[in-house]
């Protein structure tokens, strides 16, 4: 180490000017490149298993979404890397359970990675199977089992981008939906884009004729009763098996009500005996209607999903919101919000906004604790901008974007970047220090042979501390499992910052330190000299 470093080091000290532009020019060389890179609140932490959401339009019957789901269920189990796939569409009995009734989710459990077809990567993954499952009319959504039913039980949203439209009516709010899904299509990176039809469902609509009621002898009430319970169904009583209770629930025959004509012919009982059918009492028609009506702060709501991949959140949502904002007019009283992961991803960012400054500056007092002294501070200080252009540099080489994962390894790499600054400084200063106690540090050049000392003689340390870093995170890279994306955004930033930090710590920060104390040298040298004149000056005969 000592014999590769000190021909560079020297070098580096005789056009340390050069230098110090050359670092410069890295530095700004890297901000391009720092444009490139995406934002996305987290990347997608693989459970093992994928939860498929397909969502056909309100009205679908049970027939056709069972034959739907088992033909789905089909074919996912057909890619080798599934081991088995369980399906549910409708409603459980629940009020934990809030999806409609044309809403299917299925969780495909996987095998093993080390089981996959060569070459196969979660995002190709899903990308086949989004290919293979296209079903008219059923928009897909990809994402995770437990990170989906998190956002759904937190915001409302089972796709990573959802836009909530917001105002007074349910028929505008809809149009808008569906005007923004359509434009939505055409934008980069979209998946698929669905809107909510917040209109679109079906319903039976019982008009009873009061004047008929009344020739008849009935109430309202005799009536609505009839519906209820020979229609919908109305709980009579309770049966008690051991601890176990079931309701008892009387209506008709599924055949006597599955259609209009045979809700029509119905019979209610006047209070004389005679039995006259519904049709005479109440009209039947077939209606749409909201099939649930979501309200968000105090106004009537309606969401799109949208499933983005192959694409940064930040990005396509800049892009989204030109699309929209040119080509969907809003009404007075109508407005948009952009929920899902993009909301936790601007909250990040203006956390970030207050949490990276305030650690640069924690650092800049604990180095200024270490040394009392600012300009050594300063000095240390630059080792975060040359380990962030290595992590810049890393993360486009890897084509990852920014994400919460990412800024923690980058806030990690501020802190161990300072440290091996820490070292070269100590080290610089004891060698300076000892040549000035020992009389031989007298010009520039005696600065700069104890520079080299200093630099050349403890170079082992400095490598080692960066070499066990390396070394430690490098395996990070190669694993895989649950857990495995967030950690290598977390290594990632590390891994490449340490190697633009060493160089920066082994060349950049010597010249630098060089031109620094250099000055004082200088001016010792000048006053030194200036008292040799004037001593000379006096001793000499007038």
């Amino acid at each position: 180490l000592i014999g590769l470093y000190r021909p560079l080091v020297s070098g580096a000290l005789r056009v340390r000017w050069l230098v110090l532009v050359l670092a410069v020019v890295a530095i700004a060389a890297t901000v391009p490149l720092y444009g490139k890179l995406g934002s996305e609140f987290m990347p997608p932490l693989n459970e093992g298993t994928i939860l498929y959401m397909p969502t056909a339009l309100p009205g679908i019957s049970v027939t056709e979404a069972t034959n739907l789901l088992q033909r789905q269920d089909q074919l996912l189990k057909q890619f080798p890397e599934v081991d088995h796939v369980f399906g549910k569409i409708g409603r459980a009995q629940t009020p934990t359970d809030p999806s409609h009734f044309s809403m299917a989710e299925t969780v495909v459990t996987l095998k093993p990675e080390d089981q996959w077809r060569p070459g196969m990567t979660w995002d190709r993954l899903i990308a086949d199977m989004d290919a293979r499952l296209k079903f008219p009319g059923m928009p897909n959504i990809w994402w995770m089992p437990i990170q989906t039913r998190t956002e759904m039980l937190a915001t409302g949203i089972r796709s990573n981008l959802g836009i909530k439209i917001l105002g007074p009516d349910l028929s505008e709010i809809e149009r808008i939906g569906v005007s923004m899904e359509r434009l939505l299509q055409n934008v980069r990176g979209t998946r698929s884009a669905y809107a909510e039809r917040v209109t679109g469902g079906y319903y039976l609509d019982f008009r009873i004729n009061r004047q008929a009621v009344a020739r008849y002898g009935l109430r309202v009430q005799d009536v609505e009763e009839v519906i209820e319970s020979a229609i919908g169904g109305k709980t009579v009583s309770q049966t008690v098996e051991g601890r176990e209770r079931y309701s008892i629930n009387v209506r008709y025959l599924r055949a006597l009500r599955d259609d209009p004509e045979s809700l029509r012919r119905v019979l209610v009982e006047t209070p004389r005996g005679a039995k006259i059918p519904m049709a005479q009492l109440a009209q039947i028609t077939l209606m749409t209607g909201p099939p649930s009506i979501r309200d968000e702060q105090g106004s009537l709501a309606g969401i799109v999903f949208v499933d983005v991949a192959g694409r940064d959140l930040a990005g396509y949502v800049a892009e989204a919101q030109r699309v929209i904002l040119g080509q969907v007019p809003l009404k007075p009283g109508y407005r948009l919000e952009w929920g899902g992961q993009f909301q936790y991803l601007e909250r990040a960012k203006a956390r970030l906004q207050i949490v990276v400054p305030l650690t640069i500056f924690l650092i800049f007092v604990l180095l200024y604790l270490n040394f009392r002294s600012v300009s050594r501070s300063l000095i240390v200080l630059l080792s975060v901008p040359f380990g962030v252009v290595g992590a810049i540099v890393f993360l486009n080489v890897l084509q990852y974007h920014l994400s919460v994962a990412v800024w923690v390894g980058i806030i990690a790499l501020a802190g161990v970047a300072a440290e091996t600054g820490v070292i070269m400084i100590i080290f610089l200063d004891e060698a300076c220090d000892r040549w000035e106690r020992e009389g031989r540090l007298r010009s520039l050049a005696d600065l700069r042979e104890a520079i080299i000392e200093g630099a050349v003689q403890r170079v082992r340390p400095k490598v080692m501390t960066a070499s066990a870093i390396l070394i430690g995170l490098l395996p990070i890279m190669w694993s895989h499992g649950a857990g495995a994306d967030v950690m290598k955004r977390v290594a990632a930033p590390m891994i490449g910052g340490m190697v633009t930090s060493t160089l920066l710590t082994l060349l950049v920060i010597p010249s630098l330190y060089a031109l620094w104390r250099g000055r004082r040298v200088t001016m010792e040298e000048l006053a030194r000299k200036t008292m040799v004149q004037e001593r000379a000056a006096s001793e000499t005969p007038t």
